[in-house]
């Protein structure tokens, strides 16, 4: 431990910028954006000998943090798998350290020194050096070889201690795979806080204004209830355990969320008896005492036992938007849930609504945190002088409603970075360094249930929002860097290591990959990582193209997909008799089929959701097809002649006013051309794929 220190002492000592050498390096770029930064000449460089390197002290709190860091490093470099040991670094090591001593950091804040020598991070808490090495990682994204760090000292903290965001996934289902990808997305940002609302449903209106045909879901298994659980989408227990676990080694504390007393259909459902008759049965009936027996079985079932599902140190209990005509039936239901969640140790979160609330039954005030989204529901001074911590969630700078013609379809990033931080909530603005203002949040609302809108879109709408509001969030308002200079930065930022939820594929003058004459042929002098795929299953490779014998009849390709914006064109020749549903490219995520169900018409399907163009492709000849994709729509054409735009459409609503756009956008699937079960039949030859849309030359 004493060797640690003194080596430790000697690299600071000895890293001193000198004014007689090359200009200093400049802060790297990453989001967020350090808080404080000393720069020195020269760079450190990952070695083929380089290894993790833990302070003796610490390797056993920090062993999990090395070990992501780890696999991090693989996925990056696509090098060898850097050893993670205990005790003194040596030349191109990355050293990791806890350091108590130094309480100016904070408990998320970490001091990163590299040297021509070695990296070290060191932090007073072990999510201090998580913190860092997600510093570390992003600069090396930015390095072409993925290897140097420029030499200088980071002192690094966070503004404000909540950053988050909330999903809304009772309104539209998001796999659990999703979840743990964001997991990940988010603290690549150091955004540390994923609030998951786990129930809702749809508008009333929108359902022919019939309570037993609205749309209403809760996500989580039930036990006690088993008819509770959505039957299109939802979480085991141990998914949601794990989940959490996943999001603790990552430094996201998540917040799971039951909406109630409104927004509460699903449990109405299941006991219509607890339904409100005067307010709508999204409405609980909060003069029924059974309505608390069911509500508190139903936190009970989440909190209680020896391994309980909620396993974080807080909990969102909803009570947004119910009815102004009960004020204090809603006062004394909020506080007895804030009561019952801290019976369990766990910490309460709620909407603010108390100011429309507003009434004598008092509500508990100590240690809650709300949400303030509508200052006409909560007005914030009030609620700041009442005593609550606040997480600032305006719905006039920070929601996102996808294609709902609300709120926003995409956050005004601009505005965002040059005029928003946490102290301000919707127009008010508090102090900056107000203690109870404890971070902010945005959020996704599925509002418009059924319109077509995938995970894809959704991320589409998050990727740019989380990056500038990360740096809101961490590092505050940044005079010193115009928004055009961080948004090219930000562009050139992926997701992490290994993700690409986006499906973005690098090429050189937008080819990505080709297939032609049947055979892989990568593109010359390409910068794409792309490799071709191989002859699989049952296809045939032949002078004329590739041939596809129906069923388990497919080309593996190197990549599963391609995001917006993109032109997939080809040739294709299919053979007559070919049945419905037979499919010309499929992923997990989407296929495209030849003739979508019994239209015998060209389509694609994803996320439940089947769309089809007013197109038949001939048998028997060749005809030239391109489909072209972004976050509008999806267009077809056949021998460079647009056949159909699918974008746009509209959904009317019976008896009302209202109407919903239908989201007819397209990751275009590349797993596999042919299908691994229902594979057309027929030949396609002369396959390109481009990262730019209506590319069809």
């Amino acid at each position: 431990m004493k060797k640690a220190v003194l080596f430790i002492t000697l690299q600071l000592w000895l890293f001193q910028p000198d004014a007689r050498s090359q200009t200093v390096n400049a802060p790297p770029f990453v989001i967020p954006g350090l808080r404080e930064w000393q720069g020195n000449t020269a760079q450190f460089s990952l070695l083929p000998a380089s290894a993790i390197v833990l302070e003796p002290g610490s390797a056993k709190v920090l062993s999990a943090t090395a070990h992501i860091l780890q696999q991090d490093l693989l996925q990056l470099t696509k090098g060898a798998l850097l050893p993670v040991k205990t005790g003194i670094p040596t030349a191109g090591d990355i050293f990791l350290s806890l350091n108590k001593a130094d309480t100016s950091l904070g408990k998320e804040g970490y001091l990163l020194v590299a040297t021509p020598q070695t990296l070290h991070i060191s932090a007073p808490e072990i999510q201090g050096v998580f913190w860092g090495t997600r510093t570390l990682l992003q600069v090396l994204e930015h390095d072409s070889l993925h290897t140097h760090f420029p030499c200088g000292i980071a002192k690094d903290y966070p503004r404000y201690a909540i950053r988050g965001f909330v999903l809304d996934v009772g309104r539209k289902f998001f796999s659990i795979d999703f979840l743990r990808q964001y997991v990940k997305f988010m603290s690549y940002y150091k955004m540390n806080d994923f609030h998951i609302h786990l129930n809702d449903n749809g508008f009333y209106p929108h359902f022919g204004s019939n309570w037993d045909s609205t749309y209403a879901a809760f996500r989580l298994q039930s036990d006690f209830y088993p008819a509770l659980t959505a039957k299109d989408g939802s979480y085991t227990k141990q998914e949601f355990r794990e989940l959490q676990s996943l999001a603790m080694s990552y430094g996201v504390n998540i917040i799971p969320e039951i909406d109630v007393p409104a927004h509460s259909l699903a449990f109405s459902k299941l006991r219509p008896e607890i339904g409100s008759k005067k307010y709508g049965m999204d409405h609980l009936d909060l003069d029924n005492p059974v309505t608390y027996q069911v509500i508190d079985s139903i936190f009970m079932e989440y909190l209680a036992g020896p391994n309980p599902v909620f396993t974080g140190p807080e909990v969102h209990i909803g009570t947004d938007e119910y009815a102004d005509g009960a004020a204090e039936q809603f006062r004394a239901f909020t506080d007895h849930y804030i009561r019952l969640v801290e019976s369990y140790g766990k910490k309460a979160r709620i909407w603010g609504a108390l100011t429309d609330a507003h009434g004598n039954t008092p509500v508990k005030v100590k240690d809650v945190t709300m949400n303030i989204w509508f200052n006409g529901y909560a007005d914030p001074v009030e609620m700041t002088k009442l005593g609550y911590n606040i997480i600032s969630t305006p719905d006039s700078w920070l929601y996102i409603v996808p294609a709902a013609g609300h709120y926003y379809d995409y956050l005004n990033l601009r505005s965002l970075y040059n005029k928003w931080e946490p102290v301000q909530v919707n127009n008010v603005r508090f102090k900056d360094g107000d203690p109870q203002i404890k971070g902010g949040s945005f959020a996704v609302w599925n509002d418009r249930v059924g319109n077509g809108i995938t995970e894809k879109d959704v991320h589409d709408r998050v990727f740019p929002a989380m990056q500038v509001l990360a740096q809101k969030m961490w590092k505050g308002t940044d005079s010193t860097q115009s928004y055009a200079v961080f948004a090219a930065g930000a562009a050139n930022t992926g997701e992490g290591p290994g993700a690409n939820m986006r499906g973005k594929l690098p090429g050189k003058n937008g080819l990505v990959l080709q297939y032609q004459q049947g055979k892989p042929a990568h593109k010359d002098n390409s910068d794409s990582q792309v490799k071709p795929g191989k002859i699989t299953g049952a296809a045939i490779r032949k002078k004329d193209g590739l041939h596809f014998h129906g069923g388990r009849s497919f080309v593996q390709m190197p990549v599963p997909e391609i995001g917006y914006d993109y032109t997939v064109s080809f040739s294709i020749k299919p053979a007559t008799g070919n049945a419905s549903n037979t499919v010309l490219f499929s992923s997990p995520n989407a296929v495209v089929k030849l003739k979508q169900q019994q239209t015998g018409k060209l389509g694609f399907s994803r996320e439940g959701y089947d769309y089809v163009f007013d197109y038949v492709v001939p048998e028997n000849q060749w005809t030239r097809l391109a489909i072209s994709g972004d976050h509008k729509g999806t267009r077809l054409y056949a021998n460079d002649k647009l056949v159909q735009s699918l974008q746009g459409q509209k959904r009317n609503f019976r008896g009302t006013k209202d109407s919903m756009l239908i989201v007819q956008t397209l990751f275009f699937p590349l797993q596999y051309i042919g299908d691994t079960a229902h594979a057309f039949k027929g030949v396609i030859k002369d396959l390109k794929v481009w990262n730019n849309a209506d590319k069809l030359k």
